[in-house]
This record gives C-alpha cells, sequence and structure tokens, in this order.
C-alpha cells in the first residue's frame, strides 16, 4: 500500500481480553477518553487497556500509528506545552484531532460481547430474483471468516437490501457489525433505514458533527474516517461506494479499515462504479464478485443526454446563465412532475447560481461541502419543500430521491470523471412510480468522462436487458 506502509498487525500484544471496559475495540487520543485518571490506570493495571507510542520512528522517517501515515511531508513540527520541547504531530489525520509523538494512544481490548438476535429484521420488503441472488452471496461471505466479497450493481439497484439477510445471520450470531462509507450525506440517509429495519438492535451513526458519541453500539454505521478510532473489534466491515473520494484515494482509509477488523473478519465492498484496480482484482480472480446488472424495479437507467453550448463556460465565468439552459429549468419546473437536482463543479458556481436563479424561483436552494446547514436543506428537498436544489458532488451517490431530473452543468469540467457522471445520473428515475427521469449534461465540448460515461450506462441497460 504506497505511503502507508505499516502492517495492521503491528500494534502491540492483545491486552488481557477478560478485563471488560468501555474502551473496548478502540484506539484513543487520551483527551477522547472522558474517565479520570485513576479509573484509566486501573485499566491499565488490569491489562483491559494499553498504551502505544502515537508516532514511531523507523529506518525511514517516522509512522503514526492511527493512520499508518508513513510519508514525510505530512508530519511537522510544533512547540508542545506537554512536553516543553518541539514535538512532531501527524498532518495526515488531524482532522480527527491532533496526533503528538510525546502523547500515546491507548487501545483496549476487544473483549466486548454482542447479543444474538433470533429474528433482528423488521423489514417488510421483498427482493427481486437479481437482488436475492446477490443477497444469497453477500450472506455467505458475511457467515465466512477472512472473506472477501466485491459487489457490483447499477445505481438504483438497493444495495442496501440486499444487506438485510446478511446482517440478519450476522446479528443473529452475535456478531459486530461495521457499515462504512467516505460521504457523511450518506450515513445520515442509510441510518434512519437501518433502525427502521433493525429497531432491536443497538445502533449507532458515526460522522464528524454526529449526535451519536460513544461508538459501542453492534451496528455502527459511519464514515470511514471515524475508522481511526477503532481496533480489532467488528466481524463483519461493509465498505459502501469504495470508489468514491476520499475512500479510493487515501491509503490510510482503506489501512483503518483493515485494522478496525478483527482478524477472522469478512469484507463486503459496494459500488456501482468500480475503479481500474478493482476492474484488475476482479479480472486476474483476485477478489470475488457478484454482479446485479438491472435496478429493483426492473426499469433501464435513464441514459444521459449530451447538449453543447460552445459558450458555456464564458458566460458561467461572466456570472450568465445561458438562455438555454433557463429555458429548460423553466420548463422543468413549470411541468411540476418532477423535482430538479441541478449538479455543477464548483462551490462558487453553486452559490452564484442560486443567487441568480433566486430571483425566479423562491423554492430553490443549494448544498455544498462548506454548508453548516445541508443536513436542513436535503431534508427540505426530500419533504418537497424545495423543488430545486443545486449541488456540488456531495450528493453524487448515496442518496434517493423518488422523482427527480438531474441536469449537470459544465459536464467536461476536470472534477467529473466518470464515475461522478454515472453516479449523477443514477440519482434519476429510482422509484418504481416514476423509474425514467430525464438527465442532461450540458458541456462546451465532448470531454472522455462524458462519452464514457454514457457508454457505460448503455451497456449496463443491455446487460440488464438480457437477464
Amino acid at each position: 500500500m504506497k505511503g502507508c506502509c505499516i502492517l495492521v498487525s503491528s500494534l502491540p500484544n492483545t491486552p488481557d481480553s477478560s478485563a471488560l471496559c468501555p474502551l473496548s475495540g478502540k484506539l484513543l487520543l487520551k483527551h477522547e477518553l472522558h474517565y479520570p485518571d485513576e479509573q484509566i490506570h486501573q485499566w491499565l493495571n488490569e491489562g483491559a487497556v494499553t498504551h502505544i507510542s502515537s508516532i514511531e520512528k523507523t529506518l525511514t522517517g517516522r509512522r503514526c500509528m492511527r493512520c499508518g501515515n508513513t510519508k514525510h511531508y505530512l508530519f511537522a513540527e510544533m512547540p508542545c506545552h506537554a512536553c516543553q520541547s518541539t514535538c512532531y504531530y501527524c498532518r495526515n489525520c488531524i482532522q480527527m484531532g491532533r496526533v503528538l509523538a510525546c502523547q500515546p494512544l491507548y487501545y483496549g481490548a476487544s473483549a466486548t460481547s454482542y447479543p444474538e438476535h433470533p429474528e433482528p429484521c423488521e423489514w417488510e420488503g421483498s427482493l427481486s430474483r437479481f437482488q436475492l441472488d446477490a443477497a444469497t452471496r453477500i450472506t455467505a461471505a458475511m457467515a465466512s471468516e477472512r472473506e472477501r466479497l466485491l459487489v457490483w450493481a447499477v445505481c438504483g439497484a438497493g444495495k442496501t437490501e440486499m444487506l438485510f439477510p446478511g446482517l440478519t445471520q450476522a446479528l443473529s450470531q452475535g456478531k459486530r457489525i461495521c457499515l462504512a462509507t467516505p460521504r457523511t450525506d450518506v450515513v445520515r440517509e442509510l441510518l434512519p433505514r437501518m433502525k427502521a429495519a433493525f429497531p432491536g438492535v443497538s445502533l449507532e451513526g458515526l460522522y464528524g458533527d454526529s449526535p451519536d458519541k460513544a461508538g459501542d453500539a453492534q451496528l455502527i454505521i459511519a464514515t470511514t474516517h471515524q475508522l481511526y478510532r477503532y481496533a480489532y473489534c467488528f466481524d463483519v466491515v461493509v465498505i459502501d461506494e469504495i470508489d468514491a473520494f476520499p475512500f479510493h484515494a487515501d491509503p490510510s482509509l482503506n489501512y483503518a479499515a483493515k485494522r478496525a477488523a478483527k482478524a477472522t473478519a469478512s469484507f463486503i465492498y459496494l459500488t456501482a462504479t468500480p475503479r481500474r484496480k478493482q476492474k484488475w482484482a476482479i479480472a486476474f480472480r483476485q477478489l470475488p464478485v457478484v454482479f446485479v446488472a438491472r435496478r429493483f424495479h426492473g426499469y433501464p437507467l435513464p441514459v444521459p443526454q449530451l447538449k453543447m453550448i460552445a459558450s458555456l463556460r464564458r458566460q458561467l465565468k461572466a456570472g450568465q446563465l445561458p438562455n438555454v439552459i433557463a429555458q429548460h429549468i423553466a420548463s422543468q419546473q413549470q411541468r411540476g412532475t418532477r423535482q430538479l437536482l441541478l449538479f455543477v463543479p464548483t462551490i462558487q458556481l453553486a452559490e452564484m447560481l442560486t443567487d441568480l436563479l433566486a430571483a425566479h424561483y423562491s423554492s430553490i436552494t443549494s448544498v455544498h461541502s462548506k454548508d453548516p446547514d445541508r443536513e436542513h436543506k436535503i431534508q427540505q428537498f426530500r419533504n418537497r419543500e424545495k423543488s430545486l436544489l443545486m449541488t456540488t458532488t456531495i450528493l453524487e451517490r448515496g442518496v434517493t430521491f423518488p422523482s427527480v431530473d438531474v441536469f449537470v452543468l459544465d459536464a467536461g469540467h476536470d472534477v467529473f470523471d466518470e464515475a461522478a457522471l454515472v453516479q449523477m445520473a443514477g440519482r434519476a428515475g429510482r422509484s418504481p412510480d416514476d423509474p425514467c427521469g430525464d438527465v442532461i449534461f450540458y458541456h462546451a465540448g465532448k470531454r472522455n468522462a462524458m462519452v464514457d460515461a454514457v457508454a457505460a450506462i448503455k451497456r449496463m441497460n443491455r446487460i440488464g436487458s438480457t437477464l
């Protein structure tokens, strides 16, 4: 793993698993413990907790024991009040709290046992034949030790529901499960669905500003960054959207996911748009795969229309919306049959166009990664209190709205790769009551990503039609 050569077995010997404490399976900084020093010392003496160096020296430099970072440029120095000296810290995982070389990490033995739930699932839906085939493979993988399985399913195939039989079996055996995803908005989307399906199971949703903080539940729904705080405690790890940023581009997140799992754990990977490395692993039979080429309702994926506007970028740069796009938005909103998701490549453009369109549409709002109110705004759109939602790529995947059209502005922008365009198109037509939806890519000139995205969607539809 480039830039992350630490092995997940490199923590010291596991503490005495007979000594139980609330830190079980966690890897935390001192200020995250929230227990009196006397209690922590007692656990240390009993072997229920041990402490390790947070940053260790290696033959070639340094290594962060929380995220596995070994890149020298991701370490920095600062005057440290604790040790009264200049101290190294890791910049790679600083968003989870600063790891200082002079302050240890505390690791709790993974000794907590969880209840066996005979019939934990109360979901009353049914799976299609294609979903059921995939669910059978997932259930078998979750029941096995050290198993890996990639679920390659088109957008809207119902990947979450395919997990239910496997989760039911695992929970009936008292296993602990983590469903991790790169995006906060996906955690928020999954949390109520999982609570409704498994009401009798302890369940928490963990992300940067989540109300859940303990992280002790049997079923954890979390962003992949939260896995930095776990070690050797999950029997099953499900990674949703493995191709999404930042997971696919950050080796330390892959490292954290592996360390969070027990040595015997099984891994289930979910994606609609696998990256090249996953495709190579499949081709060389290094990664078992189950393929689902049809949506759960049986209808094909909406195929994007490509509409060229030569002056698109010049007009957007000048703070103007091309007339053809303005007319399409007006026509779409006048029909009133569907809401509109309008994807743009940058936060600046999202804010500018929202201000521009707000003069004509009172029912417009916008969200982006730096918007503190985005959860509320997304819920407004979900409740149909807003009919037009301007968004960056944060909503390209993992969220479901029953009846939307999708317009992508400047689809040739570098931020929109093939996977992003396929995922954005996949927001349309997800409901059996409205399985179509219009998808339009507005561009100033065709780019490979656009052409490849359309070809990939057509290929999936072609395969799905033969099943």
